[in-house]
């Protein structure tokens, strides 16, 4: 499966940002690829404004994802935006669309409460675990943003049967982070022996770094800090091959991740 990640940096315009993702989107179509993975936040983002979400945030009927269901046409895209949670709060949402409908979704388990930042002020925490689905004849699983710090998470998608886990971002720039960020992507790929798909944003506060990553934990396509498209195949006989001569997920003695609720 020909895969495609897509970066850029965000504006407080949810009407620009779905103008950029849909030139992503004929990028990825263009380039032969059967899914694009857009950053986290991409309907509005404005680094100015800690509470931007408060009058930028959508429901999944809204504008922005409906702009992005119709031109999701022949091509499956994954990403995350912002949706009303009904009680004053938001859900970090990730949302999979293709040929004009959502075919899953995801809301964030893990909340950026750390370096000084405290998501849950305005975030709820998701209750379920992220799905599993087939894009392509690919297992494809899902994660989001701070969520690859926690094993047991990518761990759960491996064990329903992922191949490859995508992970949307909006990793912010700090001490270390841009090391932390390959390091975690390529820990969840060499422990699970999957494909790991990481789409970050770029711009003023976060540091892009998309990258694909192969079972084995080797960084086979990266972008770096400026916006674009990067391309890359999730090669099954590889994935195969490498569960063969390493089948940790054969060795494990403990039991599938629980969620705490």
């Amino acid at each position: 499966m020909r895969v495609a990640l897509g970066q850029f940096a965000v504006t407080a315009f949810w009407a620009e940002n779905l103008a950029t993702s849909c030139t992503m989107i004929r990028a990825a179509r263009e380039g032969g690829a059967a899914l694009l993975v857009l950053p986290e936040g991409i309907a509005a983002r404005d680094p100015s404004d800690p509470d931007h979400i408060l009058h930028t945030a959508q429901a999944l009927d809204g504008p922005f994802i409906t702009g992005l269901c119709e031109a999701a046409q022949g091509i499956t895209v994954a990403c995350c935006i912002n949706v009303p949670d009904g009680e004053g709060r938001f859900f970090n949402t990730l949302v999979v669309v293709r040929n004009g409908a959502i075919i899953a979704s995801y809301r964030k388990l893990h909340l950026y409460d750390a370096f000084a930042m405290q998501e849950s002020r305005l975030i709820a925490p998701g209750q379920d675990l992220p799905p599993v689905i087939e894009i392509d004849g690919v297992k494809t699983g899902f994660m989001t943003c701070y969520d690859v710090r926690f094993p047991e998470v990518a761990r759960h998608l491996a064990l329903a049967g992922a191949e490859c886990i995508v992970v949307p971002a909006a990793w912010l720039r700090g001490p270390g982070k841009e090391r932390h960020w390959e390091l975690m992507l390529a820990a969840r790929a060499l422990e699970n022996t999957c494909y790991v798909l990481g789409a970050g944003e770029c711009g003023s506060q976060n540091i892009g770094n998309s990258m694909i990553v192969d079972p084995l934990g080797v960084v086979i396509s990266a972008q770096g800090a400026k916006p674009g498209v990067i391309f890359g195949s999730i090669d099954r006989a590889h994935l195969q091959e490498t569960r063969r001569i390493l089948p940790v997920l054969e060795n494990r003695r403990f039991e599938a991740p629980v969620l705490r609720r």
